[in-house]
């Protein structure tokens, strides 16, 4: 893919050794210090987050022009990729048949953060409008990843849990299905019952993009007490994006 370059931000491919531990420095710093996750390929010594599939996934970094850190991050696992590795990441939680036996060209992102201080900024935009790039150039139909609640406590979690499966359960034919011995229900709450405006506001930013962008979310929820969170599986159709909606994804405003 070609690197998108701006001022002030460079987002590209991983290239490296050196470019993959930058990426694994960074969420190890949020996803093992700030959130307490953890995991048994996790490096405390040298301060890295990391796993056996990293190796076959693509690492889409942003960098600060200015200081030449990785600020950023996404993975990227096409089919064939996940062929290789014998796996996608997120099979050891959801049966994927829907998504892998649908005949459409799918794409497993993850891992995705921001170091604190360049949060609601423009980098996730940066981040996005290079993710858009990817997915035209491998003629990506349909996205598709697990994204975190922090905790485990599913008493806590219940408002925001039953609102995506009332209001943002996928579709049928893409409705995939937390494993069965892992399985948590999310309709916790009758709709009825619902307080939609705190059960929005208990939802993670990244989750409340991808439902702006028309995302939508599998059946049940996985609880990963190693990583100290409770996690869902997006999907996105990118056929179903309307042209506003495609630019914000392209990271566009107008």
């Amino acid at each position: 893919m070609t690197q998108a370059v701006s001022a002030d931000f460079e987002v590209r491919l991983s290239r490296s050794e050196a470019d993959l531990r930058a990426a694994q420095r960074l969420r190890y710093e949020v996803f093992v210090e700030e959130l307490g996750g953890g995991g048994a390929l996790v490096d405390h010594e040298a301060r890295l987050e990391k796993d056996a599939l990293d190796p076959y996934f693509d690492h889409l970094l942003l960098i600060d022009q200015r200081s030449g850190a990785v600020v950023g991050v996404y993975r990227l696992m096409r089919p064939e990729q996940a062929e290789r590795a014998g796996r996608f990441y997120s099979s050891a939680e959801y049966d994927l048949t829907p998504l892998t036996g649908s005949g459409r060209r799918i794409l497993e992102l993850g891992r995705s953060c921001l170091r604190r201080d360049y949060r609601g900024g423009i980098g996730m935009h940066h981040l996005w409008s290079a993710l858009a790039g990817y997915v035209a150039e491998h003629e990506i139909e349909v996205l598709f990843g697990v994204a975190s609640f922090h905790g485990t406590d599913i008493s806590q979690l219940a408002q925001p849990l039953s609102l995506l499966h009332h209001r943002h359960l996928a579709p049928p034919e893409l409705r995939v299905r937390a494993l069965k011995k892992s399985f948590q229900r999310m309709d916790l709450i009758d709709e009825a019952q619902l307080d939609r405006k705190a059960a929005m506001m208990q939802i993670p930013s990244l989750i409340k993009a991808y439902l702006r962008l028309g995302g939508c979310v599998g059946e049940g929820a996985f609880v990963d007490h190693a990583f100290n969170t409770t996690d869902v599986c997006l999907i996105m159709d990118t056929a179903n994006l309307s042209e506003r909606q495609a630019r914000i994804y392209a990271g566009r405003t107008a």
